[in-house]
């Protein structure tokens, strides 16, 4: 069954000066999917979606988010998406509480709502009992997690994740990708750009990219069809990547 399209691409560049970061990248994520970005640190990930966020113009070519063009509407494109970075800034001086409280009304969450949207928040990320406590005080995992809440506050139907589970614990890796897929569940487009293989597998829909380009696309088991390779996904995208090297020689 064809999923409604959240996200679409077509032939999407951006260029810094002589260097190009996006090369050409065409993609759909349908509402629902769990759609992965999986590349090396360098290889466009991390630029494609900045560009998908409204937060930059791309060079040239093509790129929609809920029906609204990246590059002639980015205000519209922020406020129907949830973000969320590595380096998403929760402040560590506050609680976890007032932390969720402050991005409800970041989010423009109506007043009335708040109340409930925080208490999904904390329901989701397992963060009930932790309401009162210092954010600075939480492990990695469950930074994440809240800030997950915090980006999903305001109900936007596409999710953007980058890098997301950069630097926790394989057990709370483990943990995200659920919340990840509850989100999926409700409805959203979330698509997550990781440099871990093994996340990989956890994704319905994949785009491998290597220097700016996709190489591949599709499920795990249609890119080791892709690809003639077997066993691993890092297996997998080496030898992607050599098909790619070879066909620019």
């Amino acid at each position: 069954m064809r999923r409604e399209a959240a996200v679409r691409t077509r032939d999407l560049v951006k260029r810094f000066g002589t260097f190009t970061a996006v090369d050409g990248v065409t993609l759909e994520i349908g509402r629902g999917e769990v759609f992965g970005f999986l590349g090396p640190n360098g290889a466009g990930k991390t630029t494609t979606i900045r560009i998908l966020c409204g937060l930059l113009e791309p060079t040239a070519g093509e790129a929609r988010v809920n029906g609204f063009d990246v590059a002639a509407e980015p205000e519209r494109v922020k406020q129907s998406i949830g973000y969320m970075s590595q380096k998403f800034s929760l402040y560590d001086d506050l609680t976890v509480e007032e932390n969720l409280e402050f991005f409800s009304m970041v989010y423009g969450v109506a007043r009335e709502r708040r109340e409930e949207r925080k208490e999904f928040a904390l329901r989701m990320a397992g963060l009930e009992r932790e309401r009162k406590r210092m954010t600075r005080e939480l492990a990695g995992g469950w930074k994440q997690r809240l800030a997950l809440g915090c980006a999903v506050l305001h109900e936007p139907p596409v999710l953007f994740l980058d890098e997301p589970t950069s630097g926790v614990d394989p057990m709370a890796r483990r943990r995200f990708w659920d919340l990840i897929y509850e989100m999926a569940d409700g409805g959203a487009a979330v698509l997550v750009s990781t440099h871990y293989m093994d996340e990989a597998e956890y994704c319905g829909r994949l785009a491998l990219m290597h220097r700016g380009r996709v190489v591949a696309l599709g499920s795990p088991e249609e890119l080791r069809a892709q690809c003639s390779a077997g066993g691993t996904m890092e297996d997998v995208f080496a030898a992607c990547i050599e098909q790619e090297e070879a066909q620019r020689r």
